[in-house]
């Protein structure tokens, strides 16, 4: 089935909050480490206005993976970027797609360097965000790319 990959809308809250808790109950969570509702996603779509973004990849019936780029107003050249997937369509080349769009908005946004969080000892995870890292000088010359590494309560 053919997949599109485009800018959330508030519409898609319920489905990314799904996605959020999956990822919340998995054995070493990425980014979150509990549920959030639709309201609160809702919510975070909202507030990122036209300096950050939420991608989705979405298959006409269900939003199979989502990604975010935030801001911070206190670091106005940097960014976050996270990706998450459904286990059941991980592999399938959803996250280098949402992170190909992200990265191309932060180009288009002006960010000079862009950063993920990494839980410990999640190689598959590490993996990822490595092949993410060699991208941005590729779709933003100049544009640094950090992993720092996510270590419990921050």
């Amino acid at each position: 089935m053919a997949t599109e990959v485009r800018r959330a809308e508030t519409t898609d809250a319920a489905q990314i909050a799904e996605i959020i808790r999956e990822v919340s109950e998995e054995e070493n969570p990425v980014g979150f480490d509990s549920t959030q509702t639709p309201e609160q996603v809702e919510a975070w779509i909202t507030r990122q206005g036209g300096s950050g973004a939420m991608f989705v990849v979405d298959d006409g019936r269900h939003i199979l993976a989502f990604a975010a780029l935030d801001f911070d107003s206190s670091e106005p050249d940097e960014c976050s970027f996270g990706a998450w997937v459904r286990a059941q369509n991980c592999r399938q080349g959803h996250g280098t797609t949402l992170a190909e769009e992200a990265l191309a908005f932060a180009r288009d946004r002006g960010y000079r360097r862009i950063r993920a969080r990494l839980p410990q000892d999640n190689e598959s995870v590490l993996s990822y965000l490595s092949s993410i890292g060699a991208l941005v000088p590729l779709t933003n010359p100049g544009a640094s790319f950090e992993l720092p590494i996510y270590q419990g309560e921050e």
